[in-house]
């Protein structure tokens, strides 16, 4: 990660990254409470980790077993630092492993929330209550403490939930307080760096775009950019922070896929220019897309497809508005660690995104990603500070891919009116029961499922359509909404009557883990 040039020369909180899924994660609550934290990999060198003068260390969960052979393991010469060390999930085993605890696979896996207790004073849970809930995520469980490691905190799955090795200043925890649905996890957390680490606050959003544009300035020097711009959050804030950089040699693209929402183009185009004062460039690519998803069904398949294609797109356009060597993207963390994108060695991939793990290995443009190491939330309030509207900066998230990774029956123009109208059923029902705004996510899924059913006396066989309403923070972790059963109902007959091809909607309610937010 870039190191901003008013970081502190000391100070700072090192996480060491063992390939978690939340390890921007764990950085990014740090940064909320106001410090500064850096990530390195478990491959980082002793040398690199004390060169950065840390106030703490934290070490990351994973999804390697600590059993397995030639699993992540970092210089065991960290512990001689002398600085507080707090180990999350695989962490805390691995701390465990070095001063001859024992790890073993757990008779069964603990995955989602659980009530933690509490047994044992500690500053790392100073002013919290004896009970609450935290969010697990792991197979493998510490059976045996080392010497020197008391438990301060249990699960009635985890005796060990939580230890401490107060000699040396060294804590674990099972589960994930960087998570929004562990309970307390940012007091947890604050504790662990105000109290224990004794850090100082010296981080804020404000000092990030205030670099973020002189980087990019530096960067494209008197280059035209190239922006693809959704309407979503992410692509809009993005275009904010490069015109301020670039002024009117950016050039904001909007490229039709003909895999839109109803009324998509129309919608963002006349927002985009009344809010940002940008001229959007339309490039209807619609054709070219649908024919190429034609008969595609797998969902890595088609991201690539959408990646390659984009690119393909962008090269068109850019010799049709002049030359442009630059490509800005509103890559957000999340897309980065869900493709395993990052570099991080061990990370695990979970599905390739069309603007990260589906871009061709070439392409002619240079990326520029300022958000990058950004989540949603920080995103929104990147986006408040640069006086975006709250219209714009506070709409539901819509991937890339677009209505492609919600189509799961074949990707052809019939099906693509059918859940464009569910959708836009759902958006509709949800707005006027004043939920929209509530929620973090929700929209249609087209199914391949059809079922047999009965309709004006007669037989039909048609779609069966899937409810996705989520809520989150972050977009890491989501728990289903649980939308009122008479809204449910509107919508499911507003979709069955008015969508021709459905007879069937369903509605999700899996959480994140162990599901996705989207369905692919």
């Amino acid at each position: 990660m870039r190191k901003p040039r008013l970081l502190p020369e000391k100070g700072c909180i090192a996480i060491i990254d063992f390939g978690s899924q939340y390890t921007q994660l764990i950085a990014r609550r740090i940064r909320d409470l106001g410090v500064f934290s850096i990530i390195l990999s478990w491959e980082s060198s002793y040398q690199e980790l004390l060169g950065l003068s840390p106030s703490g260390i934290i070490l990351s969960g994973g999804p390697s077993s600590i059993l397995e052979e030639q699993s992540p393991s970092i210089d065991k010469k960290i512990f001689e630092i002398g600085v507080p060390i707090l180990g999350i999930c695989y962490g805390y085993q691995w701390i465990a492993s070095c001063f001859g605890g024992k790890v073993e696979k757990g008779g069964k896996g603990e995955y989602g929330r659980s009530s933690l207790s509490i047994i044992k004073n500690s500053a790392l849970f100073e002013g919290l209550p004896a009970h609450f809930t935290v969010w697990n995520s792991h197979g493998d469980r510490v059976s045996i403490l080392p010497k020197d490691f008391e438990v301060i905190a249990f699960t009635a799955d985890e005796p060990h939930a939580a230890a401490c090795n107060f000699k040396k200043n060294i804590y674990g925890l099972q589960f994930h307080p960087e998570v929004t649905h562990t309970e307390h996890g940012d007091k947890i957390l604050a504790n662990f760096l105000f109290e224990i680490c004794h850090a100082e606050a010296n981080w804020n959003l404000g000092s990030f775009i205030e670099e973020s544009i002189e980087e990019i300035r530096q960067k494209v020097g008197k280059e035209r950019v190239i922006l693809g711009i959704s309407g979503g959050v992410d692509s809009s804030v993005t275009a904010a922070l490069v015109h301020k950089a670039v002024g009117e040699r950016l050039y904001p693209l909007f490229v039709d896929t003909g895999l839109l929402r109803q009324n998509e183009a129309e919608t963002i185009i006349k927002l985009l220019q009344q809010s940002l004062g940008l001229k959007i460039h339309l490039f209807d690519a619609s054709q070219q897309f649908l024919d190429r998803l034609k008969n595609v069904a797998d969902p890595e398949r088609k991201r690539k497809i959408i990646g390659n294609l984009f690119i393909r797109v962008f090269e068109k356009a850019a010799q049709d508005i002049g030359e442009a060597k630059f490509l800005a993207q509103g890559t957000l963390y999340p897309d980065i660690i869900e493709s395993a994108g990052s570099g991080r060695k061990g990370a695990a991939l979970i599905k390739s995104h069309h603007n990260v793990g589906g871009l061709p290995k070439k392409i002619p443009f240079k990326l520029i990603e300022p958000l990058r190491y950004l989540f949603k939330d920080e995103v929104r309030k990147v986006g408040t500070l640069l006086g975006l509207p709250h219209e714009l900066l506070y709409r539901h998230p819509f991937p890339g891919p677009g209505l492609a990774v919600r189509c799961l029956a074949p990707i052809k123009e019939q099906n693509l009116r059918i859940l464009r109208q569910a959708d836009a059923i759902v958006i509709e029902e949800i707005k006027k029961a004043g939920f929209y705004e509530k929620i973090w996510q929700a929209f249609a899924v087209l199914l391949p499922v059809r079922s047999v059913g009965v309709m004006g006396d007669k037989r039909t066989y048609e779609y069966t359509v899937a409810i996705r309403a989520v809520e989150s923070v972050d977009g890491m972790t989501a728990d289903w909404v649980k939308l009122p059963p008479e809204l449910l109902s509107t919508i499911s007959n507003k979709i069955i009557n008015e969508v021709e091809g459905v007879n069937r909607v369903v509605y999700d309610i899996s959480s994140k883990p162990p599901a996705t937010i989207e369905w692919e």
